[in-house]
């Protein structure tokens, strides 16, 4: 049976005419998204093997036992990886954002009451790491093996190696003494819907979340807040952090606000550095255009006294001007 076969059979079962169906845009996965049309619209997640959604549907069913909107699930065949599940609808907030459509305070607000429910739910043992060391491995995957041959035409010397895992490791100290949390790891505008027919928490519908984790609970705000896809007002992202702090006082804001700082500086060293991955190696190379946005965003952190020792080894081996995408690739 072929893979279009396989999905047609899944559909019929589940009560849809596979002719309803049409593409959805989608982001920098191997995922497929497809919308049917009906009495009841829904999207099929098409996630073949190696994809297990199995995680997805576990995830998803934590997120909605701690009252979080979530799609929920009509249909699933895990083993051939589709999951048929409830249209949230198109109203993205990364959309709502772009076009002004609600002032940006209101729309993060909103997002930030659904990230505090969502941290202080007791996470599922199951989940990985997102810890100090995996997070300065995966920086130094993207920056050493995608990054710097691209930039240099050669592999980086030893010492480059060692001196910025060196920095990294120094800089992830706070994330390192931190609290652990439920960590999203992609909880930003893109991932986020807006559903002002729900109340509280519940107005913002979350996606995408199979790769989460167990991680600081500064990641995801900076993820939503210093968006590597769109610029956010500066006013618009201190007042997320205010509301943040003021929904959390047991977190000692110095202590957090030094944890922000070293997430951010290795998110936007990781994903500037992934946009080549997913030009060369996936051949997209439209996220290159994201890149001068993400690299200045890794210099703003790299100012903050918390990014001290990573700014120092980032100055020695890629000083600020030769920090962009690399010469001869474009979007």
């Amino acid at each position: 049976m072929t893979r279009d076969d396989r999905i047609v059979l899944f559909l019929a079962n589940a009560g849809y005419d596979p002719a309803d169906a049409e593409p959805l845009v989608q982001d920098a996965s191997f995922r497929r998204y497809l919308r049917l049309r009906g009495t009841r619209p829904a999207v099929l997640m098409d996630a073949p093997p190696p994809e297990d959604v199995r995680g997805f549907l576990r995830i998803a069913a934590h997120l909605r036992d701690v009252g979080l909107s979530v799609p929920s699930v009509i249909a699933a065949d895990a083993d051939n990886g589709l999951v048929l599940e409830e249209d949230l609808g198109d109203d993205l907030l990364s959309v709502l954002l772009d076009n002004a459509t609600i002032p940006a305070e209101r729309i993060l607000g909103a997002a930030v009451d659904a990230l505090v429910v969502m941290q202080r739910a007791t996470p599922s043992a199951d989940l990985p790491a997102w810890n100090a060391p995996t997070m300065a491995q995966t920086a130094m995957s993207t920056l050493f093996d995608w990054w710097w041959p691209a930039r240099h035409g050669a592999p980086a010397p030893i010492a480059a190696r060692r001196d910025i895992a060196a920095a990294l490791e120094a800089t992830l100290e706070p994330v390192a003494s931190g609290p652990g949390c439920f960590v999203h790891r992609d909880f930003f505008a893109g991932n986020l819907l807006w559903l002002p027919h729900r109340s509280g928490a519940q107005r913002v519908g979350i996606i995408d979340f199979q790769g989460a984790a167990i991680g600081h609970p500064a990641y995801d705000l900076v993820s939503l807040i210093q968006d590597a896809r769109r610029d956010i007002p500066p006013a618009s992202r201190d007042h997320a952090v205010q509301h943040y702090l003021a929904a959390r006082p047991e977190l000692d804001p110095g202590s957090f606000l030094a944890a922000f700082t070293a997430c951010a500086a290795q998110r936007h060293l990781r994903v500037a550095c992934q946009w080549v991955r997913l030009a060369q190696r996936d051949e997209r190379p439209q996220y290159l255009a994201h890149g001068p946005r993400t690299w200045r965003l890794l210099d703003d952190a790299l100012r903050q006294p918390a990014a001290t020792p990573l700014a120092a080894a980032l100055n020695h081996w890629i000083p600020p001007d030769q920090r962009g995408n690399p010469p001869g690739l474009a979007a």
